[in-house]
C-alpha cells in the first residue's frame, strides 16, 4: 500500500483550507497518510523561509486576500485574523502524534477539528480543554493530552529534522513514497494526478 507523508503545522490556515481533500485522495488511491506535525517556525529558520509577520506588507496583504478567496471557493468559514493566532502549536501537535500512536479514531477529522478551532471557531489550540474536545470529536481518548506528552515532544522534534532532510520547506507539504514533493493545499490535484500516473 502506498503512503503519503503529510508535513504540516496545526497553526497553518492552508492546512485548514485543505479540508478533507487529502484523506479523500488517499482513499481513492488506496494510500495511507502519515501525519507529521512540525514546528513551522523552526522549519522556516532552517530552510530560508520568512514568518508571516516578518514579510513585506504587500506579501502580508496578498496572503489575506488569498485566504479569503480560497476559503470562499472551498465553502469554509474563515477569520483571517483569529483571536488566538499565533499561539503555541506544540500541545495540539503532541496530541495528534499521541492519537496516531494510539489509534482508534479518525486522524483526518482530528487534524481538521484542530485547525478549524483556530481559523473558524476563535479557540486557542494551546488550551488543553480545546485539544481534548477535538480529540473527543474525532473518536480519541481526551486523556491523550496527558499521557502522550513525552513521546509527542520527541516525535515533534524528529518530524522537523526529517522534514529538512527530505526537502520540505513549508506547510502543508506532501511527500509520496517515490519522493515526489507537493507544497500547499492548492497542489492536491497534482498529488491526485501523480498517484494516478504512478499506479499505471
Amino acid at each position: 500500500m502506498s503512503q503519503i507523508d503529510f508535513y504540516f503545522s496545526t497553526l497553518s490556515p492552508y492546512t485548514y483550507l485543505a479540508g478533507s481533500r487529502l484523506e479523500e485522495i488517499a482513499a481513492k488511491h488506496g494510500a495511507t497518510v502519515a501525519y507529521k506535525p512540525l514546528d513551522i517556525m523552526g522549519l522556516f529558520e532552517r530552510t530560508g523561509g520568512t514568518p508571516p509577520g516578518q514579510r513585506h506588507v504587500s506579501r502580508q496583504e496578498y496572503r489575506k486576500e488569498d485566504l479569503v478567496r480560497t476559503a470562499k471557493r472551498a465553502g469554509l468559514p474563515l477569520n483571517v485574523q483569529p483571536a488566538h493566532w499565533p499561539t503555541n502549536p506544540a500541545p495540539s501537535s503532541y496530541a495528534l502524534i499521541a492519537a496516531q500512536n494510539a489509534g482508534g479514531g479518525d486522524l483526518g477529522k482530528l487534524c481538521q477539528a484542530i485547525s478549524r478551532a483556530c481559523w473558524a471557531e476563535e479557540k486557542d489550540i494551546a488550551d488543553d480543554a480545546v485539544v481534548k474536545a477535538c480529540l473527543e470529536e474525532a473518536g480519541f481518548d481526551p486523556a491523550l493530552t496527558e499521557t502522550g506528552l513525552l513521546s509527542g515532544a520527541d516525535t515533534y522534534a524528529a518530524n522537523l529534522e526529517e522534514a529538512v532532510e527530505r526537502g520540505v520547506f513549508g506547510a502543508p507539504f506532501y511527500v509520496t513514497v517515490d519522493g515526489a514533493h507537493f507544497w500547499g493545499q492548492d497542489r492536491l490535484d497534482d498529488l491526485d494526478w501523480h498517484l494516478s500516473e504512478t499506479r499505471g
